[in-house]
Order: structure tokens, then sequence, then C-alpha cells
């Protein structure tokens, strides 16, 4: 079986529990997803279970992704992904799977998607610099990296170094998350606190590894 599934983030709100305390948790509309490709390791080389969600339209779509799909009669999925599996040999192509088949509340789960994009961004945004002095005459220079090379020796700017540059819009995985309530006929899951990325968009919601990685 499937250890993950696609879904849309929808935004946070709030969930009251049984004994009156309040969570904040992120609504998540999971699936339904369909299975598309089953590899396995003698044919390609190792195990995964790749799963379609969101149908579109075919001129959406390029001529080699129609083709992958409508060879199993299959309809058109805006995403496609390789997940996981406990045995491939359970899944066949065209299974619908729904979040009651894998999660139940009280799972722990890891959520990934693409972190909010903020473009341009300096040091002190980018990676929490003090800046420097706010008095002795630094006027204007509040917000500024400092130094950002050495002497002679190596007499350039290392590789890695942290300055100012592009911020966010990159892959991001909250870990540890627990399942809160669930919503089988609409497909949701609440999960407690934030996970990554805008509303409205695309995020894969799976169980948390054993190894914790």
């Amino acid at each position: 079986m499937l250890n993950a599934l696609l879904g849309t983030k929808l935004g946070m709100t709030q969930y009251i529990h049984d004994d009156g305390i309040v969570s904040a948790v992120t609504a998540i509309e999971v699936g339904p997803c369909v299975v598309t490709q089953v590899k396995n390791t003698l044919k390609d080389g190792y195990d995964k279970i790749q799963i379609g969600y969101k149908q579109v339209a075919e001129k959406k779509m390029s001529n080699p992704e129609k083709g992958h799909l409508k060879k199993n009669d299959l309809d058109l999925f805006k995403y496609l992904r390789e997940v996981d599996s406990l045995d491939s040999n359970d899944a066949q192509i065209g299974n619908v799977v729904t979040i009651s088949q894998i999660f139940e509340v009280g799972d722990i789960v890891d959520v990934v998607g693409k972190s909010k994009g903020k473009g341009f961004a300096g040091v002190v945004k980018r990676w929490h610099f003090a800046g420097g002095p706010k008095t002795h005459g630094q006027g204007d220079k509040w917000r500024a990296p400092g130094s950002v090379g050495q002497g002679t020796t190596p007499g350039r700017v290392r590789k890695g170094k942290k300055m100012g540059g592009h911020l966010g819009d990159k892959r991001s995985t909250e870990k540890g998350i627990k399942i809160v309530a669930m919503d089988e006929e609409r497909n949701l899951l609440f999960v407690r606190g934030s996970v990554p990325g805008a509303a409205s968009g695309l995020v894969l919601v799976r169980k948390q590894r054993r190894n914790g990685k």
C-alpha cells in the first residue's frame, strides 16, 4: 500500500478538541489519487509507485505525458509524482486511492511543499544576521553583511558564503506533524500547525519514515 498522497493546501484554521483546547491546524485537500505506473527493481531498477492528481485538459499536457497515460486508458492528470510503497505488488494501474486507505487520526506525517517565494532578500531577513552597530558613526550599516572576504589568503570570497539573494520558492519539508482530524467525504486532512507553501499550493503528505529522515 502507498505511504503518501498528493493534495492541495487550503489554508489555516482552528480546531476545538473534545476537552475544549483550541489548536491551530492546516486544512489540506488530499487526493483522491490514481495509480498511473508501478515500477519495480527487475524492470526499472527501483521500487516506486507513480500517482496522478487533479485531472487536466488535454491541451495543457505535452505529447509524451499524454502518451504515457493514454497507453493505459487513464485520465490526464496535472501532477504526476513517484511515492514509496510498502508492497508494490498490491498496487494496480488505475486504482483510486483515498485518505481513508492510508491515514488515520493521530498518525504522524511529513508534509512536503514549495515554500513561498519572497524575491531578493538581504542577509538580515534571509540569514538572520544581526547587522552592523547602531552607533559610533555607523548610520548606514544597520542591515549590511559586513566583510565577506579574507586578506591575501585565500584572497577571494569562499563558496557558500551567506549573502543576500533569492529567498524561498524551494522544496521544503515539515516533519513530525500530527493528524488532528479527517473528513473522508470531502477528502480533508487537518494537521497540527503550519505546512510549507501558499494556499492552493501542491503538497505531498506522507507517513513519517521510521528513521525520521
